[in-house]
């Protein structure tokens, strides 16, 4: 089957010039004989004429130029179709990409596109919105929040709000129920991670997987914050998965676990993010994941 491609390209994600990639893009799309079209993203997130459009024109790849919080708004309009999405990475963390092999270098990237293996990995949804990364409340939600905001962006702006906002963060109250548990904690943040990374090879759930049919779940719960940047290092390098008899273990300064639904109750209504990217945030969250909800072009 002939293959035809729409690229999006989001003109804010990252720090790289857009033009330059346009004709980079063009020159080799055209190289290998692939027909295509270059559409720019939009500030409503709203993609509802594309499942019509790749069906009329016999589409059979969308390529997204930008960063986790643009693959996942244009893939939740894709969760019917049968095309496969490839990644240039453009973002700022770039989780998603990073986690699969996917190169920021924009040949090296590419090259993976044009040669068209894909297997499908999961997503999941926070309520109604669908992730495909990370999803985070408390103190993540918050550096998500703040770097919306910035003029400059990129990953130094990206480090400088995370150490502020460590410093500054508080615990919020949650009720986590879970594997027919109730966990009550006060945690400085929550991570709902499909891959294993936050992004740019920063890894929050080393033992994630984009398409075992689950989420990994960390929450890293209130403490000193010496020990927590101690606890965090921990986790990053050699976190473990606790068995479901042990969640509910007193003293536990992070707790790790493996599920594909739970709720948690956050009366605080501390911020939230999906992605990446904020999102507003909701007393009761209801979480579940989204089996093989697409077909990515991925490294051979």
């Amino acid at each position: 089957m002939e293959r035809n491609f729409i690229y999006f390209i989001n003109p804010i994600s990252g720090t790289q010039n857009k033009k330059g990639l346009i004709e980079f893009i063009s020159t080799q799309t055209k190289a290998n004989g692939i027909p295509f079209q270059i559409l720019s993203t939009n500030k409503e997130g709203d993609y509802s004429f594309l499942p019509a459009q790749i069906t009329s024109e016999d589409i059979t790849d969308v390529i997204i130029c930008g960063g986790d919080g643009t693959v996942s708004q244009i893939a939740s309009f894709l969760l019917t179709t049968s095309v496969n999405i490839g990644i240039i990475p453009m973002g700022s963390g770039n989780g998603l990409a990073l986690a699969e092999g996917i190169s920021k270098n924009i040949k090296k990237a590419l090259k993976i596109i044009f040669a068209g293996k894909s297997n499908y990995i999961d997503g999941f949804y926070i309520n109604d919105k669908f992730g495909c990364m990370l999803a985070g409340l408390g103190f993540d939600a918050q550096v998500a929040h703040d770097f919306s905001t910035q003029k400059k962006r990129g990953l130094y702006t990206y480090i400088l709000l995370s150490i502020r906002n460590f410093f500054a963060a508080k615990a919020y109250p949650f009720i986590i129920e879970v594997n027919q548990q109730q966990i009550k904690t006060d945690a400085l943040f929550i991570s709902i991670a499909n891959s294993n990374q936050f992004g740019n090879h920063v890894t929050i759930a080393p033992m994630a997987s984009l398409n075992d049919g689950l989420l990994d779940i960390v929450v890293v719960t209130k403490m000193n914050k010496l020990l927590a940047m101690f606890s965090l290092l921990r986790q990053i390098s050699i976190g473990k998965i606790l068995p479901k008899e042990q969640l509910v273990t007193k003293n536990k300064s992070i707790l790790y676990f493996h599920t594909d639904e739970l709720i948690i109750d956050n009366p605080k209504e501390a911020p939230l993010h999906l992605d990446g990217e904020p999102i507003p945030t909701e007393k009761r969250i209801k979480v579940r994941v989204l089996r093989n909800a697409f077909k990515l072009l991925q490294p051979a």
